[in-house]
């Protein structure tokens, strides 16, 4: 009986666990700032990626977290208008104030131009370069 107890209230401290939020606890004027990136063409990858996003502003709060998903290789087909699910996935997370970035090497070498892509996506110079400065600067890089 006794080991039936003690397996219970383990169980229960589990399953009602919360997050600890490390120092300072996030807020408007010291937002978690997240960057993730996307680098592969396959649409399973992509939507895990958008939604790990989406898990973290429901978590954390969208005014509570700094958010740039940037777009290079293959991944930046997430970005192209003509991706029509994917787009209006992108569109409701920049709503939340998530920022979109292109890899501007990426669109030179597979000749996409500008207006091929959803409207308010930043363009960077190189998307491997952008992921690193934002590292530099304590940014967190999630890889779902």
């Amino acid at each position: 009986m006794a080991k039936f107890i003690v397996m219970f209230l383990l169980i229960a401290n589990v399953l009602y666990a919360e997050t600890v939020f490390a120092e300072p606890k996030p807020n408007i004027l010291e937002p978690r700032k997240i960057v993730f990136s996307i680098k592969s063409a396959d649409d399973e990858e992509i939507n895990h990626v958008l939604s790990a996003a989406n898990n973290v502003l429901k978590f954390y709060g969208p005014e509570n977290v700094k958010m740039r998903i940037v777009a290079y290789y293959h991944g930046i087909k997430s970005l192209l208008k003509s991706e029509v699910k994917t787009s209006k996935r992108i569109s409701a997370l920049m709503q939340l104030d998530v920022e979109f970035v292109a890899c501007g090497n990426t669109m030179r070498t597979k000749n996409i131009k500008e207006e091929a892509l959803v409207d308010d996506v930043e363009i960077v110079t190189a998307g491997i370069v952008e992921m690193t400065e934002r590292i530099k600067e304590g940014w967190i890089y999630i890889a779902p």
